[in-house]
C-alpha cells in the first residue's frame, strides 16, 4: 500500500478541530483508493511555546524540523494566538517552513462551486475559476527590515523589497506551466506595479522572456490596483495570474471572498518535487476554539490539494467533488462559522466521498 508521510501541525485556535476533520476525510479516501496517510503529529503552537518557557528555540525545535524534511508533505491547521506577540509564532512556524524549505510557490485556486456563495451579482461558477501564483520567498516578506531611533519622535522604519532573477523566473515559469496544464483560457496575467515600483521591471522583463518559450500561452498584464478592480468586475477574465509576495497575499484574500469566504479557501506552499506545505487560509479564530462551530471545508480542500501533489489525483478529485456536491445540493448550507457543527461537515464529506466512489 502506498504511504504518504505527512507532518501534521494542527496549531492554534480552531486549527486542531478543522485538521481532525480533514484527516478523517483523507483516511476515508485512503481506504477507497489504496493508500495510507501516515501522520507524524507535532504539537507546536502558541500553547506549546507558553508551556516551554516562551523560548524561541521551542517554537519549532530544530530536531523536529529536520524530521519534517523527510516527509512528503506538511499539513498546517492554523497559527495565531493573542497571548503571543504579534507575528512571533507565525514567523517561527509558517515563515520558517516557507523560507527554510524554500517553498517558493504559493498556489491559490479561486473557484466558485455554488452561485449563492458569491457576493458578486450575477456571477456563476463558470465565471470564477482562476489560479493565483504568489511568489512566496522574496519581496517585502524577505525579512530585511530595521529601525532607527526606535521609540523616539524621529523614529525611522524601513523594509526592503528583494527580487532575484531566479526567484522571479521560477514563479513565472510555474505560472506558464500551470496555464498549460489547466488548458482553459491558456492565459497568464502578470500583476505588478512597475509604473511606480521601478524594481518591478525585473518582473516585466522576465515575464516577456519566459513567455517567448510558451507560444501557446497568451500573455496579459495588469497593475495591481487595476487587477483588484477587474477581479471584482470581471473575474471571468482571469485564468492564471502571477504576482509578488505582497500583492499575492492581498489579492488571494480578495479572491477568497469572491469564491465564498475564508471558510472555503485552501492553499499550497510548494517546492515542486520536495516536501511542501498545505493549509486552509483562514486564521486560528481563538474565540471559536473548542466550540465545534468552525467550518472545516477549507481545511478539507487543503487536504485534497495535498493528495493531488502526492500523486493521489483520483482521491483528490473525489474529495473536491464531494464538497462541490454538498454545496450545490444545499446539504452544506454555508461555509461560515456556525452554519454547521465542525464534526457534522466532516461526517457529510466522509459519507459523500464514499458515495461518489461507490457510484464510479
Amino acid at each position: 500500500m502506498k504511504e504518504i508521510k505527512i507532518a501534521q501541525v494542527a496549531g492554534d485556535g480552531i486549527g486542531p478541530e478543522v485538521t481532525e476533520q480533514c484527516m478523517r476525510v483523507l483516511d476515508a479516501a485512503g481506504e477507497i483508493y489504496g493508500f495510507k496517510a501516515r501522520r507524524t503529529v507535532y504539537p507546536f503552537s502558541t500553547q506549546y511555546w507558553l508551556d516551554h518557557g516562551q523560548k524561541d528555540e521551542m517554537i519549532f525545535p530544530e530536531e523536529s524540523f529536520r524530521e519534517v524534511r523527510g516527509h512528503d508533505a506538511v499539513y498546517l491547521g492554523a497559527i495565531g494566538d493573542p497571548r503571543a506577540p504579534v507575528g512571533k509564532i507565525e514567523y517561527g512556524i509558517i515563515a520558517k517552513l516557507r523560507f527554510e524549505l524554500d517553498l517558493y510557490i504559493n498556489l491559490r485556486p479561486i473557484k466558485l462551486y455554488d452561485e449563492r456563495l458569491c457576493p458578486l451579482k450575477g456571477k456563476k461558477p463558470e465565471d470564477v475559476d482562476m489560479v493565483i501564483i504568489r511568489e512566496n520567498t522574496e519581496g517585502a516578506y524577505a525579512g530585511m527590515f530595521g529601525f532607527a531611533h526606535k521609540g523616539q519622535k524621529l523614529e525611522v522604519a524601513t523594509q526592503t523589497m528583494v527580487y532575484t532573477r531566479e526567484g522571479v523566473e521560477r514563479a513565472i515559469r510555474f505560472a506558464f506551466d500551470k496555464a498549460r496544464e489547466r488548458g482553459k483560457r491558456k492565459t497568464v496575467t502578470l500583476i505588478d506595479k512597475a509604473n511606480a515600483i521601478r524594481a518591478h521591471d525585473i518582473w516585466t522583463r522576465t515575464f516577456a522572456e519566459v513567455g517567448r518559450e510558451y507560444p501557446d500561452i497568451k500573455q496579459d498584464h495588469a497593475y495591481v490596483d487595476a487587477a483588484g478592480m477587474w477581479m471584482i468586475k470581471n473575474p471571468e477574465w482571469f485564468d492564471v495570474a502571477v504576482t509578488t509576495n505582497l500583492f499575492g497575499d492581498i489579492l488571494t484574500d480578495l479572491g477568497a471572498m469572491i469564491q465564498g469566504g475564508m471558510g472555503i479557501a485552501a492553499s499550497a506552499n510548494l517546492h515542486p518535487g520536495r516536501v511542501s506545505l498545505f493549509e486552509p487560509i483562514h486564521g486560528s479564530a481563538p474565540k471559536y476554539a473548542g466550540k465545534n462551530v468552525a467550518c472545516p471545508v477549507a481545511a478539507i480542500l487543503a487536504g485534497s490539494m495535498l493528495l493531488d501533489y502526492c500523486g493521489q489525483k483520483e482521491a483528490s478529485r473525489t474529495i473536491e467533488g464531494a464538497v462541490k456536491d454538498l454545496l450545490i445540493s444545499g446539504r452544506i448550507k454555508g461555509v461560515g462559522t456556525g452554519d454547521h457543527k465542525t464534526t457534522e461537515v466532516g461526517d457529510m464529506v466522509v459519507a459523500e466521498v464514499r458515495s461518489i466512489a461507490a457510484r464510479v
